[in-house]
């Protein structure tokens, strides 16, 4: 079968914990070990939230973060899906979803061993959309949660981190995961997630001794070491710092 991890032109692989595991240009994390597939920060009717309050966005966010992971599943075909927290964007999304996005929600927590882990944004997941809920899942050496707290081993999401590196006269900026080889952030996959610059200080307790950048590209996952990132600059020549999380 192929696999969107083995479709990958060229391959990066990341260990952590004694364990091999594959960053995939989706923003998912592939351990083939346990066929578990990893996904964080899907913050599903975010745009419907923006709506309420006034802010027009394309109602499609949903929808395109649903397909992304629907693709992953068929390919991959994976015996547990953990969703590391922040998988609706505030408390009432589970009720502003339209019924056949919640039909495709079901059919995915029906078909895998799905987990929902609980974050700041839903510490309450929606059991009537199927799956189970945790605060914190161990499994082998690794541990999940959202908020990252540096633990050896550990796998979290939000800080929504991407990666900033410059050259031939411009700057670009990509959604990554972040690792120094004991332990990961995620990126988030949601459609209208926001993303904060590793080289924020938010991520400096976490990695006190620096860190490596996978920066999701077109089709494949770039390893990026720290001394080639720049940080984000506001139009004032300040850096920008203090994303809302």
């Amino acid at each position: 079968m192929t696999t969107a991890a083995s479709a990958l032109p060229k391959q990066t692989l990341l260990h952590l914990a004694g364990e091999l595991l594959t960053p995939l240009p989706e923003g998912a994390l592939w351990w083939a070990a346990r066929r578990l597939l990893v996904v964080s920060d899907l913050h599903l009717e975010k745009g419907s939230n923006y709506a309420a309050s006034g802010q027009m966005l394309p109602p499609y966010d949903t929808g395109a973060t649903l397909s992304r992971i629907e693709a992953l599943c068929a390919a991959l075909a994976p015996e547990t899906v953990l969703s590391l927290g922040d998988s609706f964007h505030d408390r009432q999304s589970e009720h502003r979803l339209p019924p056949p996005y919640a039909d495709r929600i079901r059919a995915l927590t029906g078909a895998h061993d799905w987990v929902w882990i609980e974050g700041n944004h839903d510490p309450d997941p929606p059991a009537h959309l199927g799956g189970r809920a945790a605060r914190v899942l161990r499994l082998q050496g690794l541990v999940f949660r959202h908020e990252p707290e540096g633990e050896a081993g550990e796998i979290a999401g939000h800080l929504h981190p991407v990666a900033k590196v410059a050259g031939r006269g411009r700057s670009v900026r990509r959604r990554c995961f972040v690792s120094d080889g004991a332990r990961l952030v995620m990126p988030a996959m949601g459609a209208f997630a926001g993303g904060l610059n590793i080289l924020d200080p938010a991520f400096g307790p976490i990695f006190p001794e620096g860190c490596m950048a996978f920066a999701i590209g077109e089709g494949r996952v770039y390893s990026l070491p720290q001394k080639h990132l720049i940080p984000d600059v506001r139009p004032g020549g300040a850096s920008a710092g203090g994303w809302r999380l």
